[in-house]
């Protein structure tokens, strides 16, 4: 398996677009290792993102329309469907679970693309990031999880550390450089994992996922659900993730 997944890979590079990449100290990240059992499950917001938080959210990833976002409700809308915190994108679209094996997809003059897997996308990103600037007092001071399975690069000698059935490399910078990345490669997968210094909040994503995760304060939360740009339902930490 592993010389297959690796094979061809680049070296890990020091910095991830603007990140650094830690390979000395992984005590940042210790405190979302030390779970406790049956806390931050494998498949749960809590297990995605971290336990312990006052709320929690779900980010919809959009769909697209001729390279435009476009958001779940309008697309379950066209159908008479609804999106609760739950639903489930080929719910949304009433198609079967592995709706990705399908040849045709789309509704002409709705959608003609489905929601980005994996961890956050760009233009989400970038509506994140100023709401999450307002809730840390360390916004310049940050830590970053990525997948070491993600993308060209071969991160064999990097330590990494473990979340709910992922291996991270832990990458450091501010919150503005979360999105710099997106700069390396048209296929490059931002962080799965934010979170600042003062662990006022954590977001987290996935490569299996269309949605983002956010814990924090409840204030964050709020703040989130009326942020224009976003489609977003609270959560709970044990909900599955989807």
């Amino acid at each position: 398996m592993d010389g297959w997944t690796r094979s061809g890979r680049e070296p890990g590079p020091a910095l991830y677009g603007r990140l650094r990449v830690e390979t000395d100290d992984l005590g940042p990240a210790h405190w979302l290792t030390e779970r406790l059992p049956g806390h931050g499950d494998f498949g749960t917001v809590a297990g995605v993102a971290a336990p312990g938080f006052p709320a929690y959210a779900r980010v919809l990833h959009p769909a697209e329309l001729d390279g435009r976002p476009v958001r779940w409700d309008t697309v379950a809308a066209a159908s008479g469907r609804r999106v609760g915190a739950l639903t489930d994108w080929y719910e949304v679209i009433g198609a079967d679970r592995f709706y990705q094996n399908a040849q045709e997809y789309g509704r002409p003059g709705v959608w003609d693309e489905h929601p980005a897997e994996g961890p956050t996308p760009e233009g989400v990103a970038r509506a994140l990031l100023p709401v999450l600037a307002r809730h840390t007092a360390t916004p310049e001071r940050c830590r970053f999880g990525l997948w070491e399975g993600y993308g060209r690069w071969d991160w064999r000698g990097i330590p990494t550390f473990p979340t709910p059935g992922r291996d991270e490399v832990l990458l450091s910078g501010a919150l503005a450089d979360a999105v710099s990345p997106a700069g390396l490669d048209a296929f490059v997968e931002l962080p799965d994992l934010w979170w600042p210094e003062d662990r006022a909040w954590c977001v987290g994503g996935d490569v299996d996922l269309v949605s983002t995760y956010v814990c924090g304060s409840r204030d964050l939360v709020a703040e989130l659900l009326a942020t224009p740009g976003l489609e977003v339902h609270p959560v709970l930490p044990s909900d599955r993730v989807g």
